[in-house]
């Protein structure tokens, strides 16, 4: 037993003795503001949850039934295109991917979205935006919240006016209109 508590205090002392010559951090200096740029982007969102291939299911909560696709505490995962124009056949320009939560235990339907959208053609090919938002989805006109971004979208903050332009109530498919406006670097 002696030993083994000499040998540990000869160890203790070693480590302390082992000068350290790094940091976690570097020497900070004064923050330059970048001059911010608002860029409005219009594009549909197509949520599918029917058919063969649909771009939203269900990964935890009740059971869905016919009069009710999305009941109070479903987690939905999501990879919805993004379009040009409300058809699906319109041009893709890119996808939203992330999760949604059916938060209301009353009639009107309300989701938290955590969603990344992502866009894959055109002038933001690459870049994406990020939303944590409640939305009220029975209200026609509503707004969602623009947290954060990457690539064109560096640092964004703004919103979402989102306007439902198809919704079927009986499995859930909704085509949503989406004008945001968006504050970055």
């Amino acid at each position: 037993m002696g030993k083994i508590v000499f040998s540990a205090s000869i160890l203790i002392q070693i480590i302390w003795a082992i000068p350290v010559h790094s940091n976690y951090y570097s020497k900070s200096i004064p923050y330059d503001p970048v001059k911010l740029k608002k860029t409005h982007l219009h594009f549909y969102l197509h949520d599918i949850l029917s058919g063969k291939n649909p771009t939203a299911v269900q990964i935890a909560g009740p059971k869905p039934t016919p009069n009710n696709p999305t009941p109070f505490g479903s987690i939905f995962a999501l990879d919805d295109p993004i379009t040009e124009g409300p058809e699906l056949s319109s041009k893709v320009i890119g996808n939203a991917q992330g999760t949604y939560l059916s938060s209301n235990q009353g009639k009107d339907l309300t989701l938290v979205l955590s969603i990344d959208i992502g866009f894959t053609a055109g002038k933001f090919n690459g870049s994406s935006i990020s939303v944590f938002s409640r939305n009220p989805v029975t209200e026609k006109h509503r707004e969602i919240a623009i947290v954060g971004g990457r690539g064109r979208f560096r640092y964004a903050r703004g919103f979402i006016a989102v306007n439902t332009y198809y919704l079927n109530t009986t499995n859930g498919d909704a085509i949503l209109e989406y004008n945001a406006e968006i504050i970055h670097h």
